[in-house]
């Protein structure tokens, strides 16, 4: 066996993880955060009515202060100009 096994019943595959980390690495850019900030990504469901049925959530934990942003749309389908507009929204709630 040349090929390395992949669970296909794995609930998060290779490119959930390539998402979150690229989630990652887009928020720590545009929030020039320091290295020793937190950034946790996750997906989960959405139960609010008119909202798509996954949504992407970033926590940024840097020291007392945490903010969290939310993309409407599931991870793998994220872009950078969404990550830019959640963080956007995040700090203008009105």
């Amino acid at each position: 066996m040349s090929e390395a096994f992949v669970n296909p019943l794995a609930r998060n595959g290779p490119s959930v993880i390539n998402s979150a980390r690229a989630i990652k690495t887009w928020a720590r850019k545009l929030l020039s955060l320091p290295d020793d900030a937190v950034v946790s990504v996750s997906e989960l469901a959405c139960h609010v009515p008119g909202c798509p049925p996954k949504e992407t959530v970033i926590l940024v934990m840097h020291d007392a202060e945490t903010v969290q942003a939310s993309i409407h749309k599931p991870m793998k389908d994220a872009t950078e100009d969404d990550v830019a507009h959640a963080f956007s929204a995040a700090s203008n709630p009105d």
